[in-house]
């Protein structure tokens, strides 16, 4: 009769529920993305300790049922034990809060040192009282007798110091994990609150699983993509962070279609599936990785997949079909993972820089030299960052050259377009297709505009004072700063400052493609046009021109890009097409210039082509802006 008076309290339920939630959990772990953090592998061990808490706290309630001869000295070890698993999980709970709080050094030794105490206390006081006699005990007839009930006094001790981290630290965290874990805490106690209000024991290793599921969902779920079957990149660095910390050699392949790297769109049905295909079947242990909308990145662990070259080839082939069917743009690099990327975590601006340099529609395997490439990527970026903070318009990184341009009707060189070079100290110069896209991607070309703005008023200012004819001088702008509303300001300021007449500088500026940047575009030209402040339209007959567009902007001149120069030289019907065209701009009071003019062939047919101006190599390379005092010809009057 005595042993069903303890065995009555407590079915085998909940524990062999808490069992069953902690192998779903290992299962959820094993099929799924996890951020493998310090914070992660503590609660890798809180699992572990709650998963053998469950079956102590079933083990030693059945053993206890099995007792026929009132020794029930297994019986007090299995408790004790039980109850150890569950503190040790108190105390883990302790170190993961202080772990995802990031507790500096002298906040978070106090704590440890506390938590650790109370441990070490309630399972020597929890063994002590039993074998004393003075806590648990269970008579002769299996009637449980406890003078002394440690596990609540240690229960309600850890509780009071996780409240405490909880409450002290809370801007620690954000406040929607705070108000889950808050949650989650709140109903474990009333459970057990509940739970021996009824004399039960059932679901008490239970409660410890509330905050155990909370912190799987709040804090290390990564969900798939259901469609597509990718994750987000966080975890992409992690899982490189990982594997390079165990030396684990990875295999990766990104594929990027331009068609949908915009906001909202993504990848076709049919597309997905064999995105799918290659991920789940083809390669073994692969993750993909979302970059963006148009952006994926398959990784995988080398070892698991030794015939990687087949795998790829296999994966290449598959998707040719798909692109023989539906002609999406594409670029593809795949290769091995280097240790220097490794170090330093950065494949997807690896990836990037090698996307910059591939022709559309081609399949690029990764080489040292694309490593090379990207350290001078690296470096030019670290660079034009600091060109950016100083924001010196004498940086002498930031170097004037020019390009003169002959006046056909002057039969002189009386204008030139300033151009860019950087000046670094590792690398030497660098032309404008190295950095010029990288200053528009982080925003630093507005300073670099600044700066050759100003370099180019003073030479000007030199040029005029030293009596030589300069009509302009002109500098290419891109349409992205032209959004800053202080673009205007900002440039009136310079050329202001500089002392020189505002008709002495123009501005080149290619073709906007969208309705916003055209409005902004043609209300920045009538306000600096209103100061006297010259426009070029660059690279026409690049891409789409639409010319109804060009009529409604201002321009003082249309520049015709080289291909232009190239095209009418293939026949008389092209030549013609380009004459047309110049001609038809001369008519409407447009000045054309022909740039990339490279020998006397191209002079005499851009003539012949109503060309106002010349610029090309035929003329002059582009040379440092103080020597165009070499071209530019002295006048006693200077004037437009």
């Amino acid at each position: 009769m005595g042993q069903q008076l303890y065995y009555d309290n407590y079915s085998p339920v909940g524990d062999i529920l808490v069992v069953a939630i902690c192998f779903l959990i290992f299962i959820l772990i094993g099929t799924s993305y996890v951020t493998k953090t310090r914070s992660f592998a503590v609660y890798v061990c809180l699992v572990v300790f709650l998963t053998f808490a469950g079956l102590s706290g079933i083990s030693h309630h059945f053993l206890y049922s099995q007792v026929t001869d009132g020794d029930y000295t297994w019986v007090y070890i299995l408790r004790i034990l039980y109850h150890a698993f569950l503190f040790s999980n108190l105390l883990l709970y302790v170190v993961y809060i202080v772990e995802l709080q990031h507790l500096e050094k002298d906040k978070k030794i106090p704590v440890m040192i506390i938590s650790s105490l109370i441990y070490v206390m309630v399972i020597v006081v929890d063994i002590v009282t039993t074998i004393s006699g003075k806590g648990f005990k269970l008579n002769k007839h299996g009637n449980a007798v406890s003078a002394i009930n440690v596990f609540l006094y240690g229960y309600l001790a850890f509780i009071v110091v996780i409240s405490f981290l909880m409450i002290v630290f809370r801007n620690r965290l954000y406040k929607q994990v705070m108000m889950g874990f808050y949650g989650t805490m709140v109903v474990a106690f009333l459970v057990l609150v509940i739970q021996g209000k009824y004399g039960q024991s059932s679901f008490t290793t239970a409660t410890f699983t509330f905050p155990v599921i909370s912190m799987l969902y709040i804090v290390h779920s990564n969900p798939y993509d259901i469609e597509l079957g990718a994750i987000n990149i966080s975890a992409m660095e992690d899982m490189v962070r990982y594997n390079y910390e165990r030396k684990n050699e990875l295999i990766f392949m990104s594929l990027y279609m331009p068609d949908y790297d915009v906001e909202g769109a993504v990848f076709p049905k049919e597309m997905q599936k064999t995105i799918r295909d290659i991920a789940g079947h083809y390669f073994r242990g692969a993750v993909l990785f979302q970059v963006n909308n148009g952006h994926v990145i398959l990784m995988t662990r080398k070892d698991k997949n030794p015939n990687f070259e087949n795998i790829v080839n296999k994966t290449l082939n598959a998707f040719d079909k798909e692109y023989e069917k539906y002609k999406l743009d594409y670029k593809i690099v795949f290769g091995e993972s280097i240790e220097e990327i490794s170090r330093k975590n950065e494949y997807i601006s690896f990836i990037r820089n090698i996307h910059r340099n591939m022709e559309m529609n081609s399949i690029h395997m990764v080489d040292f030299e694309d490593v090379e490439a990207f350290n001078k990527y690296e470096l030019i970026l670290s660079e034009l960052d600091d060109i950016y903070k100083k924001h010196d318009l004498n940086d002498p990184r930031v170097m004037a050259y020019c390009q003169p341009v002959y006046n056909i009707k002057k039969q002189k060189y009386d204008t030139a377009e300033a151009l860019m070079r950087l000046k670094l100290d590792d690398i030497g110069l660098v032309f404008p297709d190295q950095f010029i896209p990288l200053a528009e991607e982080n925003g630093y070309i507005h300073v670099l505009t600044e700066i050759i703005l100003s370099k180019t008023c003073a030479e000007i200012k030199h040029l005029l004072g030293d009596g030589y004819e300069v009509k302009r001088i002109s500098i290419n702008v891109s349409v992205l700063e032209m959004r800053d509303d202080k673009f205007t300001e900002d440039i009136t300021n310079i050329i202001n400052n500089s002392g020189i007449p505002e008709y002495k500088v123009a501005i080149e500026i290619t073709e906007s493609q969208t309705d916003n940047d055209f409005l902004v575009m043609k209300h920045i030209i009538d306000e600096l046009k209103d100061k006297g402040v010259k426009f070029y339209l660059d690279d026409f007959g690049t891409g789409y021109s639409n010319m109804e567009r060009i009529m409604e902007l201002p321009f003082d001149i249309i520049k015709f890009d080289r291909s232009l120069v190239l095209a009418s030289d293939t026949d008389e019907r092209a030549e013609k097409m380009v004459g047309s065209l110049a001609n038809m701009f001369s008519e409407l009071n447009y000045s054309v210039l022909y740039e990339g003019v490279e020998n006397e062939m191209d002079e005499k047919r851009c003539i012949n082509m109503s060309a106002s101006y010349l610029q090309g190599y035929k003329y002059s390379r582009p040379i440092p802006i103080i020597e165009l005092s070499k071209f530019f010809s002295k006048q006693e009057n200077n004037h437009e």
